[in-house]
């Protein structure tokens, strides 16, 4: 018998896994995941997986149950007969701890990448890593997607007469450049220095933004400081206009606050995390038809190169 395509969820991306299982074409499969009066996780599938292939769906934001939920989910599948196990994570955490930049401390992103191998994973989907070079950090395969793939066409839509694409760091000019080089127009850097986690020293625009629609471009918004202060310094620098896109809305502290009280335009977010306040300024855009595409192709063992920007910019030519 062939074996078939089975989508099972996290508690924490259920609202996520449904619309990507509604895109695939099949019903979320049963799973039973329970905690103890004392914390302890609890998962159970309700159904045979046996030689079948199995994707489960969970981003890891905290809390770590998150995780825990997603790495005991691949033991019980595997330990189960499952011919595949493929772990589908939206957003991936602790993927901002990519490096050992200072004395003493820990790779996170490193260390979630051998648990997830450890646990079983056959494959790892996930989208938008802090840094690309964590898919190094695997020895199984990785389907990194972009966002680009989605807010590509919500730019086309604006129809912004002078668009500008800005990274917020130096560290996200690769990126930003790819998107401007697709829309041919002009880009700037934001460098910024931070004197501690979360908190920014100083900032300075490199580039013209006078009379421009900048739009900021960025993996994740944090507590949002980076993406108020870039937006306000445009501003101040002549900018016609400012809108920020970013993957992952982790979106933690005042970061709600800080983002309906700045000049921005709007924040455009993906649906990797739920949201858990508001704010008139945010707009959510799905990636469930993306994740639902990238699984039938997975499963059927076809390319994904087509969702990719660089795809893009080759048909565009």
């Amino acid at each position: 018998m062939e074996p078939s395509a089975k989508i099972f969820s996290g508690t924490g991306s259920q609202y996520l896994a449904e619309k990507i299982a509604q895109k695939f074409g099949e019903p979320l499969g049963k799973v039973n995941i329970q905690r103890f009066s004392d914390g302890e996780i609890y998962v159970e599938f309700q159904e045979s997986i046996r030689g079948q292939f199995v994707f489960l769906i969970q981003s890891t934001f905290a809390p770590s149950d998150n995780l825990m939920e997603l790495l005991l989910m691949i033991d019980a599948a595997k330990r189960a007969s499952a011919y595949k196990v493929i772990a589908v994570m939206p957003y991936y955490g602790l993927a901002r701890q990519d490096r050992k930049d200072r004395p003493r401390v820990a790779i996170g992103s490193k260390l979630v990448a051998n648990m997830l191998t450890a646990a079983g994973a056959d494959r790892v989907i996930t989208m938008d890593l802090h840094a690309p070079q964590i898919q190094g950090y695997f020895d199984i395969p990785v389907d990194h997607l972009e966002a680009s793939a989605i807010f590509i066409p919500y730019i086309e839509k604006l129809n912004l007469a002078n668009l500008t694409f800005a990274a917020p760091d130096v560290g996200s000019a690769n990126r930003i450049r790819e998107i401007a080089s697709y829309f041919e127009c002009e880009m700037v850097i934001c460098d910024k220095h931070r004197k501690r986690a979360n908190e920014i020293a100083s900032m300075v625009v490199i580039g013209d933004v006078s009379g421009k629609d900048v739009v900021l471009v960025d993996d994740l918004c944090d507590t949002g400081g980076t993406l108020v202060k870039s937006a306000a310094l445009m501003k101040e620098k002549g900018a016609n206009s400012v809108r920020a896109l970013c993957t992952h809305p982790v979106l933690s502290g005042n970061a709600y606050q800080n983002i309906e009280n700045s000049v921005l335009e709007e924040l455009v977010v993906c649906d990797t995390i739920p949201l858990r306040g508001e704010c008139s300024k945010i707009k959510v855009l799905s990636t469930d038809e993306l994740f639902a595409v990238t699984i039938r192709n997975a499963f059927e063992n076809k390319s994904i190169n087509s969702l990719f920007m660089r795809s893009r910019m080759a048909n565009k030519k």
